[in-house]
C-alpha cells in the first residue's frame, strides 16, 4: 500500500487527496479552499527536458463554430487532476504531436494527422472519458 501522508494545510489529519495543481497533500474541502488561498502551480522538475526547441508563436484568434465545443471551467479541472491523463503527457510521442498540432498554421489538418497515430487517439479518448462526453 501507499505512504500515509499528513495534509500540508493543517499538519494534523492525514492527506486523501492532493492539489491537483501543485500535488499538496490536504485532507478536506476546509483545507483545499484554504490552500487555494495563495496561488500555485505545477511543479516543474529539474530532469524534465523540452521537447522540442520553444519558438515564439505568433498568436492566432480562437475560432469556435459552436458555444458548446468550448470546455467548462468543471471539465478542465477535471482533465487537469486526472493522473491518467498527466502520465500520458509525460509520452515524448504524444508532446511532439500536440506540438505540432498547436504550432501549425492548419492545425485541423494536423489534428486529422493525428488521430491516424494510436497514441493520439488513445489520449484523446482518455480526455472524452475525463470530461464526460
Amino acid at each position: 500500500m501507499g505512504t500515509k501522508h499528513k495534509c500540508q494545510v493543517c499538519h494534523e489529519a492525514e492527506s486523501k487527496y492532493k492539489c491537483p495543481s501543485c500535488r499538496v497533500p490536504y485532507c478536506s474541502l476546509v483545507c483545499f479552499t484554504k490552500h487555494k488561498e495563495t496561488p500555485c502551480a505545477i511543479p516543474v522538475s529539474v530532469e524534465e527536458k523540452p521537447v522540442a526547441d520553444v519558438k515564439v508563436v505568433e498568436k492566432r484568434p480562437v475560432k469556435v463554430d459552436e458555444p458548446g465545443e468550448v470546455l467548462l471551467k468543471l471539465q478542465l479541472e477535471s482533465i487537469a487532476s486526472s493522473s491518467e491523463i498527466r502520465n500520458d503527457l509525460m509520452d515524448e510521442s504524444l508532446q511532439k504531436l500536440i506540438h505540432k498540432i498547436d504550432c501549425s498554421t492548419d492545425p485541423e489538418s494536423e489534428l486529422d494527422v493525428a488521430m491516424g497515430v494510436d497514441v493520439f487517439r488513445i489520449f484523446t479518448d482518455k480526455i472524452l472519458s475525463a470530461i464526460g462526453s
